[in-house]
């Protein structure tokens, strides 16, 4: 009996301590999770505070940049004719939508340019897309054409708007063109290359589970090369935009590129300053969007920090 009651009082002893280890262990994980919060909310605020100090700054330089411009004009430290100031520019953007240009209202001729753009943008950028995925996927085809893209490439290809306006007369037609050759060589080169740097132990394990070519491209090869597609349309719609404008500086009969051109030939410097304003809010609001988007596509990529 001595002996049962001492395995008893040592099972006791033994629930007890046991008990006791157990709501230690749920006080320590209790206070661990209250911590991690903890920390996720002080991260938290100090992204917001960076976010914060980053648009404050960006500000700032804005207001001296534009505020240094103004001062130096108004003090005559250059001559406003050739350089304007900001206020002068901002009267001039003002002018043009309130009376419209000297080749029609402002909004027209940004849809003008902002239409030869989407498409030589969209032209090319499917373009280098599908001979980028082919000539990454065909190592004899890719062999074969290497030397003449390299060619092609070296050409600088603002000199191509002339030939196309000859060819192809001032209409869209030649700056589509332009824009078309200015986005595809960008977009090929990182498509190409993107194929080329997939995974092969991926390729490997779906070859062993018995995908066909054509599935292999299209589930493992061309989901790994988005992220290098992706991240040249951001560079390759200025090109687009930069092809546009040069194919309308060289001829056309109206757009951005032209009223530059107008603006160059009266030598009114505000117009010039405030076409380029313009462009580059049209610009930004494009980059944002395919930013975007690139976000929806890519929600599997691991957070950049």
């Amino acid at each position: 009996m001595s002996t049962l009651a001492q395995e008893l009082k040592e099972r006791g002893k033994n629930w007890k301590k046991g008990r006791k280890m157990s709501t230690v262990e749920h006080a320590q994980r209790a206070f661990g999770e209250q911590s991690l919060a903890e920390v996720e909310k002080v991260a938290q605020r100090r992204i917001r505070q960076r976010r914060a100090l980053v648009i404050g700054l960006r500000i700032l330089v804005l207001v001296v940049v534009l505020g240094g411009w103004e001062l130096g004009g108004r003090l005559k430290w250059f001559d406003p004719f050739f350089f304007s100031m900001p206020s002068l520019i901002f009267d001039q953007i003002v002018d043009w939508f309130v009376n419209g240009t000297s080749q029609g209202p402002l909004l027209v001729q940004v849809w003008v340019t902002l239409e030869e753009t989407m498409l030589g943008f969209l032209i090319g950028a499917v373009g280098g897309i599908i001979c980028g995925v082919i000539l990454g996927r065909n190592k004899l085809l890719s062999d074969v054409f290497s030397l003449y893209i390299k060619i092609a490439n070296s050409i600088p290809r603002v000199v191509l708007g002339s030939i196309f306006v000859i060819a192809l007369g001032l209409g869209m037609a030649s700056k589509v063109a332009l824009a078309v050759v200015m986005v595809f060589f960008v977009v090929f080169g990182n498509a190409f290359q993107g194929v080329v740097e997939a995974d092969r132990y991926m390729i490997a394990n779906a070859q062993i589970l018995g995908a066909s070519k054509r599935q292999l491209t299209t589930a493992v090869v061309i989901p790994s090369a988005l992220s290098w597609i992706l991240a040249s349309l951001h560079t390759s719609f200025g090109f687009a935009l930069v092809g546009a404008v040069v194919g309308e500086f060289l001829g056309s009969k109206q757009g951005i590129g032209l009223l530059i051109s107008t603006a160059q030939g009266a030598f009114n410097a505000s117009g010039v300053f405030a076409a380029m304003i313009v462009l580059a809010v049209v610009a930004l609001t494009i980059d944002y969007l395919l930013t975007t988007l690139e976000k929806r596509l890519l929600k599997w990529r691991p957070a950049a920090f």
